[in-house]
């Protein structure tokens, strides 16, 4: 039955993870999801989870789940905060949504050590730099 449904492979979304200041102006790291599709999602589910091992030391961090009925075309939302603690993780953000009747599936996984500076690049829509996972 599962293999029956037929998923595309989505384009034209990713997750950015983007350095930036909070609210008592200390740097602070903040997960994004960018739409560059000129369409709206709608209906998306994003969940989030670290793991990996630190010091010879299995861990795994809690599962986060957002929700957010509609991502216009052309735009992003910020989705969660996260530490750089968890940066020595693999960071997995699983994002589903749908695009009329058709829904759309994507892992997208930053591999350990991979956020930092230097793997900066400019995020599309949000003309702000990061470091970007997506198409």
């Amino acid at each position: 039955m599962k293999k029956d449904i037929k998923i595309p492979p989505v384009k034209d979304v990713a997750i950015a993870i983007v350095k930036d200041t909070d609210e008592a102006d200390q740097t602070a790291w903040y997960v994004y999801l960018v739409n560059m599709k000129n369409k709206a999602i709608t209906d998306v589910i994003i969940n989030s989870k670290g793991y990996g091992t630190i010091d010879e030391q299995e861990i795994k961090t809690s599962t986060l789940r957002h929700y957010f009925a509609e991502v216009k075309e052309q735009s992003f939302v910020k989705v969660e905060t996260i530490m750089d603690s968890l940066f020595g993780l693999n960071n997995e953000f699983w994002v589903s949504f749908y695009i009329g009747k058709q829904i759309y599936d994507q892992k997208f996984v930053f591999l350990p050590e991979t956020i930092k500076d230097e793997n900066f690049t400019l995020i599309p829509i949000m003309d702000r730099r990061g470091v970007m996972i997506g198409h």
